[in-house]
């Protein structure tokens, strides 16, 4: 008979044991199949010495193995305590004795023909070294008997001449995870992979005492998963090519759909994802960006790139029916165009509960391209060039054109102007502009001047200066912006353009300005301080005028002025305050006014990098009653070249230097020449 204690520990107790098993109420319990073998576990009371573990035990001719319990076999008719059920109960469940076991999954396991698999193998319980050797055999279901040896930890040729191909290719092998763990690794499962596979390792321990190998069945099924591409439906322009190409407009929606079914009778789940990749790239999982997907537990999830726009709702993907999933991505962007896929993966859940991928297959859908509101953008000005005088206004027309969806719920659109003065590079500074709502707003510099901004027609825009000034004069662009709309309010920029530029010219306010600079001294030496002086006079112009004035350089280059623009050193603007830039030689710069039309430069400390052609740029300034600055005219002076000669004794330190080391060396050589001899002759004596 036998009982569970309150452990989970069985109490068996033999009325009679043979070859047949432990004979008791309620009936026989047979042995093992394999009476060489001890099993964990189990332990004996025989006599009153207590519970023993062993495989010697008069008249015990096989042993009994209850899964995952402690078994305790009592003799009957003998007597035993409680300290030894209290000896007994001390163990854990399932560890009454100390032994040997090999643990791998369990099974069945199923997988898919032409996929990979990964059977693990560990060992515990053991004594001998940390790393211990693992061989794997085949048990095929038409010869179950039959072992065949696939592969092994310490043999390299232990396996059978039907896996030596597949093993020399690296198509199965065994791979060590850690001393006492393994990993069986099969590439490309063949039909006849099928069967029950044993995982052994050989005995290390002082005792054969345990399991020295664990079994696990695989069964191999058929490739039944299939994909492919479904109509992508009404949105998008699409070419019978195939894979097809489809053409949408930035902004619009894109959709895709994928039919993914399979035919395994196992119960299996699918997920479902879609990919791009940049068109003529092989396709792989490096260069394969995932967009979203359907896991195997229905949860949808997008990758990285894309995790935010599913989070705002701009991409879907759902199912439709049995087998069609269907991927819709909202306001399409430039960087959407691609060739995309469809992977489908079939997944299975283990006997221990955890799920593996069987088989996967991708099929393409379409090569995308996305037509950019950049390629159709235009923008046009008028009437032309431009020349007024100062005080009258200024109107200019801009004009936006192009294959453009109308301003509303999908798209937006903003028009400003800029201006640069003449000569200058870069669009210049903004003037004013209208946002997406139409709200108006000036540029930095024009705040409280009288300048209008408004669209007088559905893509014409305005632009008014009631009173021009000198300093309007340059060139001016009409810059257009337009948005498309995502997930709700938000605008997303999708292109830009500006126009040609448009000269615009305001006659001056006929102030004429005559510049003369030179170089005080005429020649100047380095270390010492040049001066570089400039008169400026005025002829005309109204009261109040103020005078600014700028030095510049130009560094020669093989004797010849360098293409490079003209660097500003220093100034003094129309309010007295100085404006320091760069000087060539890196050293000090002063600038000052010495008189009422007169200016100074002063280079401290001259060096040979101050070498250069300088000039003087005044220009005439006139205030409005707002307190607002305008350039009047302007003015450059001729040029004036900046030589840094070196001093007499600088010429002359270089040759002294020279000849002072010839003639060291020349001596030495000559008394080293004269005492080699006076030596030798010396030697001879």
């Amino acid at each position: 008979m036998y009982s569970f204690l309150p452990s989970g520990a069985l109490l068996l107790v033999c009325q009679k044991w043979d070859a047949s098993g432990c004979q008791g109420n309620p009936g026989p319990i047979p042995p093992p199949r394999d009476p060489s073998v001890l099993y964990p576990s189990i332990c004996f009371l025989f006599s009153e010495q207590g519970p023993s573990c062993g495989p010697t035990f008069p008249g015990l001719l096989s042993f009994y193995r209850q899964k995952s319990r402690m078994v305790l076999v009592v003799a009957e008719g003998i007597e035993w305590g409680t300290r030894h059920l209290q000896l007994l109960l001390s163990f854990p469940t399932g560890m009454g004795c100390w032994a040997r076991q090999v643990l791998v999954p369990e099974g069945p396991l199923y997988r898919v023909v032409g996929t990979a698999v990964s059977i693990s193998c560990n060992v515990t319980e053991y004594e001998g070294p940390a790393q211990q050797n693992f061989e794997w055999f085949l048990y095929r279901p038409e010869a179950p008997d039959t072992a065949l040896s696939i592969v092994s930890t310490m043999d390299d040729q232990f396996h059978y001449a039907i896996f030596k191909p597949r093993v020399l290719a690296g198509e199965v092998q065994v791979q060590r995870l850690q001393g006492d763990a393994a990993v069986l690794k099969i590439a490309r499962l063949q039909a006849q992979d099928a069967g029950i596979y044993e995982c052994h390792t050989p005995s290390t321990d002082t005792r054969y005492l345990g399991s020295y190998s664990g079994k696990v069945e695989l069964r191999v099924l058929p490739d039944v998963l299939q994909v492919s591409a479904a109509p992508a439906g009404p949105r998008g322009r699409q070419a019978p090519t195939s894979p097809p190409r489809l053409m949408v407009y930035e902004g619009q929606e894109l959709a895709l759909g994928c039919l993914a079914r399979t035919g395994t009778q196992k119960h299996t789940h699918l997920a479902v994802s879609f990919g791009r990749s940049v068109p003529e790239v092989p396709v792989g999982r490096a260069t394969l960006q995932e967009v979203v997907g359907i896991r195997s537990d229905l949860a949808v999830e997008a990758g990285a790139p894309y995790a935010e726009r599913l989070a705002a709702g701009e991409l879907r993907l759902g199912k439709e029916g049995s087998d069609r999933y269907r991927m819709v991505v909202g306001g399409a962007q430039a960087g959407d165009a691609g060739t995309y896929h469809c992977t489908a993966a079939e997944w299975i859940q283990d006997p221990d509960g955890s799920w593996a991928q069987i088989a996967e297959k991708r099929t393409v859908l379409a090569h995308v391209d996305v037509q950019t509101l950049s390629s159709q953008l235009a923008v046009t000005v008028g009437p032309g060039e431009r020349r007024i005088g100062p005080g009258e206004p200024l109107e200019l027309l801009c004009n936006v054109s192009g294959a453009l969806p109308p301003a509303g719920r999908h798209a937006a659109y903003s028009v400003g102007w800029e201006m640069a003065p003449a000569g200058a590079p870069g669009p210049g500074r903004l003037v004013a502009q209208l946002d997406t709502e139409g709200v108006g707003s000036l540029g930095p510099g024009y705040e409280g001047r009288h300048i209008a901004m408004e669209k007088v027609a559905s893509r014409t825009y305005r632009l008014r200066l009631e009173a021009a000034r000198p300093g309007d004069a340059g060139t001016y662009r009409c810059l257009a912006k337009a948005y498309v709309r995502g997930s709700g309010t938000r605008l997303r920029e999708a292109a830009s353009a500006r126009s040609r530029p448009l000269p615009v010219h305001v006659r001056e306010e006929g102030v004429v300005l005559e510049a003369v600079a030179w170089l005080a001294g005429g020649t100047v030496y380095r270390g010492e301080t040049a001066s570089l002086l400039c008169n400026i006079s005025v002829r005309g112009g109204p009261p109040g005028l103020r005078l600014a004035a700028s030095w510049w350089v130009e560094r020669s280059e093989d004797g010849e002025l360098s293409s490079v623009p003209a660097q500003l050193v220093g100034g003094v603007g129309q309010d007295g305050v100085a404006e320091l830039g760069v000087r060539p030689g890196g050293g000090p710069v002063s600038v000052e006014l010495v008189g009422p039309r007169s200016h100074r430069l002063r280079l401290h400390s001259l060096g040979p990098e101050d070498e250069g052609v300088y000039h003087c740029a005044p220009s005439a300034w006139v205030q409005h009653a707002d307190y607002s600055w305008y350039q009047a005219g302007s003015a450059r002076s001729g040029p004036v070249t900046v030589y840094p000669y070196m001093h007499a004794l600088d010429t002359l330190f270089v040759p002294l230097l020279v000849g002072t080391v010839v003639a060291l060396v020349t001596g030495a050589t000559v008394l080293g020449t004269i005492t080699c001899c006076f030596m030798k002759r010396l030697r001879k004596r």
